[in-house]
């Protein structure tokens, strides 16, 4: 079981489960950034939680119906736009 850490410090608007995604954690950040993670086995988090970059948030899982495995599915956008990660997250 892998850990699934936190992109930013943030605050958790959503936590829980979408039945095409699983168990689906959103992070609202600074600057209108809001970074998604999916498909967690278990999400250790509540919504309103502040979070810090690092924090442990979720388990990697293989939830939801549009999966094919264990993975996290990542998506990081900013005012509604999807984002190329590597241009806010030092990987």
């Amino acid at each position: 079981m892998k850990p699934i850490k936190a992109c930013l410090d943030g605050t958790v608007i959503v936590a829980g489960w979408i039945p095409g995604e699983g168990n689906i954690l959103i992070i609202q950040h600074n600057n209108n950034l809001i970074s998604i993670y999916k498909h967690c086995s278990v999400i250790l988090k509540n919504q309103g939680d502040k979070i810090l970059t690092g924090d442990p948030i979720g388990i990697v899982g293989n939830t939801g119906e549009n999966t094919s495995g264990p993975h996290l599915h990542f998506e990081l956008w900013k005012k509604g736009v999807p984002q190329n990660p590597q241009e806010f997250i030092s990987f």
